[in-house]
């Protein structure tokens, strides 16, 4: 994928060419193209005058980044201790099946991202699956592709 300069450019003057706002501009950059592409973070660090080992250390520090493209979707499985008590793992595992990835993989298409994280914060509906902003509590092994199929339809 091509990066577009013009555009880094703006959001990096956007946060007036700060260090200080390293992690934003990220952000911005991760939310513009669904990951942070290699080329943005030295084109970056370039702009702001620091080294690109600091930037690329930054990247790869925060969970929340991500060097490689990510799915237009994004599919949380928590594997807190509700949600793991109550059949999360196995919830994640009927999601790798479907969507063929394993945890931290994209699918071939583009379409989905498979994480599995520590806690959603919704313990009473554990386990809980998060697609994009959208959760589904209570999630059974068998919802799994019909949650898919959900979010390839119709977004």
């Amino acid at each position: 994928m091509e990066i577009n300069k013009e555009k880094l450019d703006e959001i990096i003057l956007k946060y007036g060419r700060d260090k200080a706002h390293l992690l934003a501009i990220f952000q911005d950059v991760q939310k513009e193209y669904r990951y942070l592409p290699k080329e943005a973070v030295r084109h970056i660090c370039m702009r702001l005058g620091m080294p690109q080992v600091d930037g690329f250390e930054v990247a790869t520090f925060y969970k929340s980044f991500s060097l490689k493209p990510r799915g237009k979707h994004t599919v949380h499985v928590c594997l807190g201790t509700a949600c793991h008590l109550k059949g999360g793992a196995d919830v994640l595992l009927s999601f790798m099946r479907e969507l063929k990835v394993k945890t931290g993989e994209t699918t071939a298409d583009g379409a989905f991202t498979l994480e599995s994280v520590n806690c959603l914060g919704a313990c009473a509906l554990a386990p809980l699956v998060r697609v994009d902003e959208k959760d589904f509590g209570k999630t059974t092994v068998a919802q799994s592709r019909n949650i898919i199929r959900d979010f390839t339809d119709h977004h």
